[in-house]
């Protein structure tokens, strides 16, 4: 979601975009020797700054023994030791802090190479109101390009309706030195919600995030979870989740969640993210579509060779339905660590 700037121009709702800009870097040294590399160790008041550049701040943060996570008036932040993530929706320029992260990142955490990049988006409602250089697609990989010789950009699904842009590294040389670690994303971007729980994302029907959360059944999507929520004015809500770590965790501490809910009808978008490692996500991603009822979702899922989820893209790409929702597209791809299944899905009988 966003800090909503929302008013009423007659009957009309001013814009908002929902769709988020996606953006995470992880990296390493050249020697390998990470161990005392930490990109937790950039001060606050530089990733303060940074975001300023991004045209967003922070409103809160929780931290566990592995995670920071940030809520953002514009979407979210989670720094780990070697991975960086930043999501940020409206009119955001996240690519504009790619110079001064890197920076950041000689100057505090103590690595000095890229291992790898994924910028990846929905296509937006909107394209014509966001800011340079994310007008366009072409614009972002220009920009990437410049910071990464080995990038290469992709377009997933119908460029005139739903699509799914992702750009990564496709090193020929193969991957760097360094620690491959098991890694998974699970990504639900929805559309068309039902108005009617869109409702309870607004200060008219809720008076606090909790109450909202707990209501909406947010709290029961992946249980063991920290969570720090927000509802804005006068609508609009964000989370994050991180597991918890106090008497043994269920969940490995560098998991992550985070939902962002943009609830006017004439544009409603909610976006779902998780890292948590599952042999399968049909039940995770079934409870998600009950919880929000879209009229369309966009399904993204990446592992990668050492994860328990490795072989989760493939499945998924065999799946043709969930409940009333159809297929309508799927692409999988195979790239040099991880495998992505990319699909489309509507409500019958739309």
């Amino acid at each position: 979601m966003a800090e909503h700037e929302v008013i009423l121009a007659g009957e009309e709702p001013q814009f908002f975009e929902g769709v988020e800009k996606l953006l995470e870097v992880w990296f390493t040294r050249e020697d390998g020797r990470i161990d005392n590399c930490n990109l937790r160790k950039i001060p606050r008041h530089q990733l303060v700054s940074l975001l300023k550049i991004v045209r967003c701040e922070i409103i809160s943060s929780v931290q566990n023994d592995q995670l920071d996570s940030y809520v953002l008036s514009e979407s979210s932040m989670f720094v780990s030791q070697r991975r960086f993530i930043l999501k940020t929706c409206g009119t955001t320029t996240p690519l504009q802090c790619l110079e001064p992260l890197l920076l950041l990142v000689t100057k505090y955490a103590g690595f000095d190479a890229v291992e790898d990049v994924y910028y990846s988006r929905k296509n937006y409602k909107r394209p014509e109101l966001q800011q340079s250089p994310h007008c366009n697609f072409e614009q972002e990989v220009a920009v990437l390009d410049s910071f990464f010789k080995d990038g290469a950009a992709y377009c997933l699904g119908s460029v005139n309706r739903d699509c799914w842009y992702l750009y990564t590294l496709h090193p020929l040389r193969g991957p760097r030195r360094g620690t491959t670690e098991p890694d998974q994303t699970l990504e639900i971007m929805m559309t068309d919600l039902d108005p009617k729980i869109m409702s309870i994302f607004t200060r008219e029907e809720c008076s606090s995030a909790a109450e909202a959360t707990l209501r909406s059944g947010i709290d029961k999507l992946l249980p063991d979870m920290i969570i720090d929520d927000y509802l804005f004015e006068p609508c609009g809500y964000s989370m994050n989740g991180i597991s918890k770590t106090e008497e043994g965790p269920k969940l490995a501490s560098g998991c992550y969640m985070t939902i962002h809910i943009t609830p006017e009808p004439e544009f409603s978008y909610v976006s779902f993210e998780s890292n948590v490692p599952l042999e399968s996500y049909k039940e995770v991603i079934m409870r998600v579509v009950k919880t929000f009822r879209p009229g369309k979702f966009v399904l993204a899922v990446f592992a990668n060779k050492t994860s328990v989820a490795a072989k989760a893209p493939r499945e998924l790409e065999k799946e043709a339905s969930f409940g009333d929702w159809l297929r309508h597209d799927v692409h999988y791809c195979r790239f040099k660590s991880y495998d992505l299944t990319y699909a489309l899905y509507s409500k019958f009988p739309s």
